[in-house]
C-alpha cells in the first residue's frame, strides 16, 4: 500500500499536508526567499503533526521534491463510550476498531453519534463529530 506521494515544495500551500521527519503534517506557514546568483529559491515550510500536535519546520529548495502522505478521511459510526476510549464501526466496510477521542470532543461523543476519522501512515485520529 502507498503511503506517500511526492510534489514540488513551491506548490504547498497553508492546509495542505507534507510529511517532515516521517511525521504526516498540516502546513501553516510557507516563507520562500528569492533565488540566488547561484541556487534556487529556498522555501521554508511550517507545519503542525496531524497526531502528536508538535510543531515541525522543513527547509527546502522550491523545486525539490517533499513527500506528501495520503491522507484519507472516513466517516465511523460511535458504537459505545468508555472514558476517552470509543468503540467505532466504519460505515463503508462496517471495521470495528477502538479509538481514543480527543479532549475537544469527549463532552459530544455519544453511541449513535457519527464522527470523521483521518487516517494516515497506519494511524487514524477522530477529527469531528456530525
Amino acid at each position: 500500500m502507498v503511503e506517500k506521494i511526492f510534489a514540488l515544495a513551491k506548490e504547498l500551500k497553508p492546509g495542505r499536508y507534507v510529511l517532515i521527519d516521517d511525521i504526516p503534517c498540516k502546513v501553516v506557514d510557507v516563507e520562500s526567499s528569492k533565488p540566488g546568483k547561484h541556487g534556487s529559491a529556498k522555501m521554508r515550510i511550517t507545519a503542525i503533526g496531524i497526531f502528536e500536535g508538535q510543531k515541525k519546520t522543513l527547509l527546502s529548495p522550491g523545486d525539490a521534491d517533499v513527500d506528501v502522505p495520503i491522507i484519507e478521511r472516513r466517516t465511523v459510526q460511535i458504537m459505545s463510550v468508555s472514558g476517552k476510549t470509543a468503540q467505532v464501526m466504519d460505515v463503508q466496510n462496517y471495521e470495528m476498531y477502538e479509538m481514543e477521542i480527543p479532549d475537544e470532543l469527549v463532552a459530544g461523543a455519544a453511541p449513535g453519534k457519527e464522527a470523521e476519522v483521518l487516517e494516515a501512515m497506519g494511524r487514524k485520529r477522530m477529527e469531528r463529530l456530525r
